[in-house]
């Protein structure tokens, strides 16, 4: 396996994600546009997996989970975020848990907050 190749994987798709959930969240599709977010912090951490331990990331979409197998430690801001985008995750794909949409400033304030992990997380790769 190429290591710098799915790293660079992981980050491209991910800087991609982080545009459509801005282009989301400014037209008022939050729920939508949250979960891209999600997505964007899911790929960054896998791109983490795949530096620490050499192999494909695993199919999970827990963020906390991956976050563990990396060499990474995330502050106290940066785990309550963590711990936020996890309910636009997988809740957000069944009707019986779909989240209700948050207010428009919470939501700009996620994707502010997620656009600033994401770049601490390319810059610790």
């Amino acid at each position: 396996m190429n290591i710098e190749k799915q790293i660079s994987f992981w980050i491209k798709s991910a800087d991609e994600d982080i545009i459509s959930a801005e282009l989301l969240i400014n037209n008022n599709r939050l729920l939508h546009g949250l979960f891209w977010c999600h997505l964007c912090i899911e790929k960054a951490i896998k791109a983490h997996v795949v530096k620490h331990t050499s192999q494909v990331p695993p199919k999970s979409h827990n963020l906390i989970w991956l976050l563990e197998k990396t060499e990474i430690s995330v502050n106290n801001e940066q785990e309550i975020l963590v711990g936020e985008l996890m309910v636009y995750q997988l809740e957000g794909r069944y009707p019986e848990n779909m989240p209700e949409p948050p207010a428009r400033q919470h939501a700009f304030r996620i994707l502010e907050e997620t656009k600033l992990l994401f770049q601490w997380l390319k810059e610790t790769l």
